[in-house]
């Protein structure tokens, strides 16, 4: 028998990096687990890997897309035992250079997409006393520069997090956030690419960089913040309310 046997999961993002990973670890402890993204070709490579997995083209800045996206989850396995709100972007400018559109850009996806995600699946939810997990960042516990839309978006979740934790802890629904270190997801790769752009060096050295923010100075896998995920999935994980760092062990 699976941890998680009987239950139905949406994860937004799943197609790549932390989500996909989620996916996998959610899959193999029983539950059926329903994938959510705007790139249909990576979300069936995943779903295809996975015994009960459905794939869903959806853009969770969206409304309508968020609750279509629900309503698609639900005919392919019922309702929704747990929400993973992972779906992210990074762009990162100084604050002088930061635009309206890369502000906007950040808030959309990372904090009003994650709060979208989770309104469509609140009455599910509520009845079936589950569980919701965002996925947000050490960025959304602290300070990082050239990021300032980025860490108020994340900082924005943990605190949408907290807040849903205490509206919805009478109703038997566990409510937290896991916060990853530099991971070593696609998303990273992207960053690593834009800071070799700006200051010349090479990705092996931005790469490197980015690691020695960790605590051990190396990357996490996405399979270490899948874990921590499920763990809190758990049924007999008593935690609500928490936002827990993910920095690394030493390897």
């Amino acid at each position: 028998m699976g941890l998680l046997d009987g239950k139905h999961a949406l994860i937004t993002g799943g197609g790549t990096g932390i989500g996909a990973a989620v996916a996998q670890a959610l899959s193999e402890a029983g539950a059926a687990v329903s994938l959510a993204g705007r790139r249909k070709a990576p979300l069936l490579e995943v779903a295809a890997r996975l015994p009960r997995a459905a794939a869903i083209v959806a853009d969770v800045t969206k409304v309508d897309d968020c609750v279509a996206m629900v309503e698609a989850a639900r005919a392919a396995f019922g309702p929704l035992d747990i929400v993973i709100a992972n779906a992210g972007a990074a762009e990162s400018a100084s604050a002088a250079k930061t635009t309206a559109a890369l502000w906007q850009r950040m808030i959309g996806v990372n904090l009003t997409g994650a709060f979208q995600t989770v309104q469509a699946a609140l009455s599910d939810v509520t009845s079936r006393r589950g569980r919701i997990v965002f996925v947000a960042s050490t960025a959304g516990l602290r300070g990082y520069p050239y990021v300032a839309a980025y860490c108020a978006s994340k900082h924005g979740v943990v605190g949408l997090a907290r807040a849903l934790a205490a509206e919805l802890a009478s109703s038997g629904v566990a409510v937290n956030a896991v916060c990853p270190g530099f991971t070593d997801t696609p998303l990273l790769e992207a960053s690593v690419a834009a800071i070799a752009q700006k200051t010349g060096r090479s990705a092996d050295d931005a790469r490197a960089a980015l690691a020695q923010d960790n605590a051990h100075g190396r990357l996490i896998t996405p399979q270490e913040v899948a874990a921590k995920v499920l763990w809190l999935c758990t049924p007999d994980t008593n935690v609500n309310g928490q936002a827990i760092e993910i920095m690394g062990a030493a390897a």
